[in-house]
Order: structure tokens, then C-alpha cells, then sequence
């Protein structure tokens, strides 16, 4: 019974490593890694040693430094191919890209975050990226808030008590009643706005994408710098936005309900 819970344990460290790297793109020093994770150095390489091997962490020797590995990636792309709209929206999201110019996404709800599941880049040489996978809080996620706006208020005001409302730069939300004021508008125009909530220099603008059964299956975004995601462009480029979430919808066989008839 004790190596049944030595493996479990061994297994819920290697985890929790694998998470670390891939809240960092840059790499992370084994000492870094380590201390985050509270084990003891010699445990962590120990652990790193058995990831790389199946493929699932990466050593770069020049910075002494560890990525995630490519099988990581594989295998995490799974959870996106079991959602059926994503395969579908890759063409939606390329015209996407191309008609702004801008880095095109697709995600959704889980666990009260937003999570990224796929992404078409930018070809612009500065363009924001949050890579596949990443959760965000929601309330600080252009794709979040547009599906948010689908929901009841008092549902609304019970995800914020729940997950909170965490201040990730000085433009984020940060009381219930700022939240309710920002999807109120979200619902006015037919899409949503990150405006520097996330990250300063950031802009997001996303529309919600309606599965079959009149529910909010995903929501489709673009994302790029506030420089070029200017005031005078946002109107233009939530309408091309909440355009092609429309699109998305009806090729999934969907109607928004602002179209059904009754």
C-alpha cells in the first residue's frame, strides 16, 4: 500500500512540474522549478528526468533551462478535438485573422475559467498571444464576458462570489457591480472588450458562438496590441467579430437566438 502512495504522490509532483513549465515560455531553472513546487532539488530532476523521457518535458542545455516537452503538446491537443466545434472554426478563425490582421481565438468555459483551445497567429511581428490551454480569469477575458452574456444575472453574480474578481492590471474589473455594468454593454452591441484587463498594451474583442441546443458553446475572439486595436476601430472590428461568431454558429448548425422565429 505505501508504494501505491509513493507512485500517486510521484505522480501529482511530475503534475504539478509539468504545470510550471508551461506557465513559462521562456524555460524554467531546475532550482526555480523546485522551489515552486516545494521538493527538494535532487526529487524535481529525478521527476524531469522521467518526463523528458516520455516525451513530455524538454532540457535546453545552452540556458540550462526546461520547456515542455512535444508530447505534452499532443496530448493536451486532445482536449480540444473531443469539443466538435473546434476543427470546424480553424477556417473561421483564419478569415478571422486575415480580416484584421490580428491573432484569432477560440475557447471556452471550464472550471470558471476561459481556456484557449485554438489559435490562429498574428502574422503581425508584435501580436498577443495567450497560448492554448491557458486559463484565465473570466472576468478579465474578452471570450468570457461575451459568454457570461448569455447567462442570468444572478448567475453571473454568483460565479464573481465564487471565483472572485482578481485585479490583474489597474483596467480590471474589480466589484460585481462593475462586472454586470461591462456585460450589460457587452449585450447591448454584440460583443465583448478586454481592454487592458488581462494585460496592459492588450486589447480583446470576442462574440459568443450558440451550440444547437440555444446554449453558449464557445466564444471566438481576436486579440492584439492597443496600439493598432485603436478607439476609433473597436466598433469596426467587434461587427467583424461578432460576424464570423454568427457564421461559426450557423455551421454548426445553430441559431442565435436573436434570429429564432416565436
Amino acid at each position: 500500500m505505501a508504494e501505491g502512495r509513493d507512485g500517486v504522490q510521484s505522480v501529482g509532483r511530475a503534475l504539478s512540474l509539468l504545470k510550471l513549465m508551461a506557465a513559462d515560455d521562456r524555460g524554467s531553472r531546475l532550482s526555480d522549478l523546485a522551489r515552486a513546487a516545494g521538493l527538494p532539488v535532487s526529487t524535481a530532476h529525478r521527476l524531469l528526468t522521467t518526463l523528458e523521457q516520455q516525451g513530455f518535458a524538454q532540457f535546453e542545455p545552452a540556458a540550462a533551462v526546461w520547456h515542455v516537452g512535444r508530447d505534452a503538446f499532443s496530448t493536451g491537443m486532445a482536449y480540444g478535438r473531443r469539443r466538435s466545434f473546434v476543427a470546424p472554426a480553424l477556417p473561421t478563425l483564419r478569415r478571422l485573422r486575415d480580416a484584421t490582421r490580428e491573432t484569432a481565438n477560440l475557447g471556452i468555459m471550464d472550471d470558471d475559467h476561459l481556456v484557449t483551445v485554438s489559435q490562429v497567429e498574428s502574422r503581425e511581428i508584435r501580436r498577443a498571444l495567450s497560448p492554448p490551454g491557458r486559463r484565465v480569469p473570466v472576468f478579465s477575458s474578452a471570450m468570457g464576458k461575451a459568454i457570461l452574456a448569455t447567462w442570468r444575472d444572478e448567475d453571473i453574480l454568483a460565479l464573481a462570489e465564487r471565483a472572485g474578481l482578481p485585479p490583474l492590471t489597474t483596467k480590471s474589473l474589480r466589484t460585481p457591480e462593475a462586472a454586470l455594468g461591462d456585460i450589460a454593454l457587452t449585450r447591448r452591441r454584440g460583443w465583448a472588450l478586454d481592454d487592458e484587463e488581462y494585460g496592459i498594451g492588450l486589447r480583446c474583442l470576442a462574440a459568443v458562438v450558440w451550440s444547437p441546443q440555444g446554449e453558449a458553446a464557445c466564444a471566438i475572439s481576436i486579440s492584439g496590441m492597443a496600439a493598432r486595436l485603436t478607439d476609433d476601430r473597436l466598433d469596426q472590428m467587434g461587427r467583424i467579430v461578432a460576424e464570423a461568431a454568427a457564421t461559426l454558429t450557423k455551421q454548426l448548425g445553430a441559431t442565435p437566438p436573436a434570429e429564432q422565429g416565436g
